[in-house]
């Protein structure tokens, strides 16, 4: 069934309220921003509307290539931890019966429904030393001591991975279940061992969906702003974290307004390979 292009002016009144919401709500604000990122700081207030290239300048600096190198890596690596740990999950999760999934998939939907603040303190609480986990460890005498396993990477690495396999899985769940389960099988009659199945015949057939969750969880791990100040030290604080201290405590909002513009760019970057890539697997 074909679609007949749109004709006359009323054609296009469906646009009208979705492309009024889409003005209203990105591009007025988006443009905002950018405006902002030009205005020069004043030490008696917030900006003075002078349009300057400072703020964009300051972006070579020492300080604020560490804090995005660090944001950049911290995302990168949550997102290969998410696959990684999300795909064999999912793999098996598929594999099971309707009613053991309908209970996973409603055990991971209840993880989604917590907030970052709820997320961030309960692992802060089992990362502390006097309620922490490794309370248990000296029960059993692996430890001789309770330690506090905050503030490090390693905990503001958990919490992010923790918040955002939810996510990995609930993307990957509708290509592994849509896999055809004779794939694997032919490749164990020919020999392959489960593992090397997996890895010649499921990983293979699913590459263009890992890369387009790999740019997802990325691009949401970008934007944390909650986790890395209460599992992390100052040295793990994100852009976003950066944007915030010099918007509200620093008082430097065309600086903030340029970094957010600039970690917009970088999504809407991600979300455009996102869907070229999509693109490429239809036509595939």
């Amino acid at each position: 069934m074909r679609r007949e292009p749109p004709k006359t002016a009323l054609d296009f009144a469906p646009l009208v309220f979705p492309a009024g919401m889409l003005i209203l709500f990105f591009v007025v604000p988006f443009a905002t921003m950018i405006a902002v990122s030009f205005f020069k700081r004043d030490p008696a207030g917030f900006y003075s509307t002078a349009f300057v290239f400072d703020n964009y300048a300051r972006f070579i600096s020492t300080f604020f290539a560490g804090v995005l190198g660090f944001s950049l890596m911290l995302a990168i690596a949550v997102a290969i931890v998410c696959v990684v740990l999300g795909l064999p999950f999912t793999y098996l999760l598929a594999r099971m019966s309707r009613k053991a999934q309908v209970i996973w998939l409603v055990a991971l939907l209840s993880v989604l429904s917590l907030s970052e603040v709820i997320i961030g303190f309960a692992w802060s609480t089992l990362f502390s030393r006097t309620a922490g986990i490794t309370n248990l460890l000296v029960m059993i005498g692996l430890m001789a001591k309770p330690v506090a396993l905050m503030p490090n990477f390693g905990a503001v690495l958990t919490g992010m991975v923790y918040q955002a396999l939810p996510y990995t899985v609930l993307v990957l769940y509708p290509a592994l279940v849509r896999l055809d389960p004779t794939l694997t099988e032919a490749a164990r009659t020919l020999g392959a061992s489960p593992i090397k199945a997996f890895f010649t015949v499921v990983v293979p057939a699913l590459r263009n969906t890992l890369i387009a969750t790999l740019i997802m969880v990325f691009i949401f791990a970008l934007g944390s702003y909650l986790l890395p100040q209460i599992l992390g030290r100052p040295q793990h604080w994100t852009l976003s974290v950066l944007i915030t201290d010099q918007a509200i405590y620093q008082s430097n909002m065309p600086f903030a307004a340029a970094m957010a513009v600039f970690l917009v760019l970088v999504t809407l970057g991600m979300v455009a390979l996102t869907l070229l890539i999509g693109r490429k697997g239809e036509a595939a």
